[in-house]
């Protein structure tokens, strides 16, 4: 599938708009929790049994986005963002039969397995595109497309709460609501399937000459990517900052109305819900802020403090957080945004050491750590919480190995960034210059082995 060329005149504006379009509706995931306590009632599961197709999906996002990463750094993004569309938007009507049918196995399979697939094609479509048409600030330019997924709770957990109460809380009344969401989304990703485009040069250089930018810094393939330290090292670095940040959202509720519940001003539910909305937005402002500040201050300074300042944050919980109420809420709120920057930061901080030649399929490859956080986040808060509470404890007792614990992974990440260095020449892709250029984004030869300088 040859990617849409942009035509001459095309604003570069256009393409971030494309790319929230997919964000916005694949950061329905981040809802899922909405859909917890109706199914658990209607179809009698366990709440371990309800958090299975929000697992799989993330797990599913790694996965398809790893495997998939070439596919969309050789077809484009109008067809990565073609599958995204088809994929989520009949996931979520397969769960919507699953439903409707009382057949829980056919939710798991449908939002999961085919939702998650579109999560991660979604997810990685817009990025080298993105990166193409800003060379002069990356940063920001993938800050406003995956700050969308970051946002997309922001609107899908209202308007989820809202079909519920509308349509009901029984089978039907879930099966119309996926149905719902299924049709919409496709509607919406539409836009962004027909409004984007890849650039049919190099964009003019940021100086105003008229000129073409010229690629910078080294061009790494996807295949050697893998063969680096720096690729290991930044896969740490996202796993442990992703682990840190989600394991406090995954628990955000029950964590602050622990913490507080032997105060004399516990959490009520409604305050502990508000909470949770407040790092959404935290986290979508992260994603864009931080994303930016990177541009200015350079990815390895602002990795130093997501993973630095974060472990401050959670130590000043882990001391003090039952003390004041805004003191956890502003450290909640900080940890939340680092990891939201953390995501729109990293296909900006691949792009300085690999480059743009398939900066699209190493940043798929790389999203594995973000399967492995997702699992082990939750599990690492709620498997000792879970067993601080079979001892005894109570309040914030049951979280105080937990906070210690993510303090230690953020310390592990803070040293795998400190020694990323740019990547060995050895390792650069060097193009045949008998051998035509290939349309930009093409990139028919993706997974093919670099030739090396001597």
């Amino acid at each position: 599938m040859t990617p849409p060329l942009a035509p001459p005149g095309w604003s570069r504006w256009l393409v971030p708009p494309a790319a929230l379009s997919v964000h916005l509706s694949i950061g329905q995931a981040y809802a899922w929790s909405v859909f917890k306590p109706p199914l658990e009632s209607a179809l009698g599961l366990s709440g371990t049994q309800s958090a299975l197709p929000f697992q799989l999906g993330i797990v599913m996002l790694g996965l398809s986005a790893a495997f998939g990463g070439t596919l969309v750094e050789r077809n484009g993004p109008r067809w990565a963002m073609t599958v995204a569309l088809c994929c989520f938007s009949s996931g979520f009507l397969v769960a919507a039969l699953g439903a409707a049918t009382e057949q829980y196995w056919l939710i798991v399979f449908g939002y999961g397995f085919l939702g998650g697939i579109g999560l991660g094609i979604g997810y990685i479509s817009p990025v080298s595109t993105l990166i193409k048409w800003f060379p002069d600030r990356p940063g920001m330019a993938t800050g406003i497309a995956i700050m969308g997924f970051g946002g997309g709770a922001l609107i899908a957990s209202p308007w989820s709460s809202q079909m519920l109460d509308s349509f009901g809380a029984d089978p039907g009344g879930i099966a119309l609501a996926f149905l719902v969401h299924g049709l919409t989304y496709a509607v919406f990703m539409t836009l962004g399937v027909l409004l984007v485009r890849v650039p049919a040069a190099a964009p003019p250089a940021a100086d105003g000459s008229g000129a073409p930018a010229a690629p910078a810094g080294p061009q790494v393939s996807a295949k050697q990517a893998l063969r680096t330290p720096q690729f290991w090292c930044l896969w740490l670095v996202l796993c442990m900052n992703v682990t840190a940040g989600i394991g406090i959202l995954e628990k955000a509720a029950p964590m602050i109305t622990d913490f507080f519940a032997e105060t004399s001003t516990p959490v009520s539910a409604s305050a502990a819900a508000g909470f949770v909305a407040l790092l959404s937005a935290a986290n979508m402002a992260g994603r864009i802020g931080w994303s930016s500040t990177s541009d200015l201050i350079g990815r390895k300074n602002v990795y130093r403090l997501y993973l630095g300042v974060g472990a401050v944050m959670y130590l000043l919980i882990a001391q003090f957080g039952d003390a004041s109420k805004p003191l956890f809420i502003c450290c909640a709120l900080v940890i939340l945004s680092f990891y939201g920057g953390g995501f729109a930061t990293i296909p900006a901080y691949l792009k300085d050491l690999f480059g743009t030649y398939q900066v699209g399929a190493i940043h798929g490859r790389l999203l594995t750590a973000w399967s492995t956080a997702g699992v082990l986040g939750p599990l690492i808060v709620n498997w000792v919480a879970d067993s601080q509470e079979s001892a005894g404890k109570s309040g914030p007792g049951l979280y105080g190995l937990s906070l210690t614990i993510m303090i230690g992974l953020l310390l592990v990440g803070f040293a795998a960034n400190e020694l990323v260095r740019p990547v060995h020449p050895r390792h650069h892709h060097v193009p045949d210059a008998t051998a035509p250029v290939p349309a930009p984004a093409s990139a028919k030869d993706s997974d093919a082995a670099p030739r090396r300088t001597a």
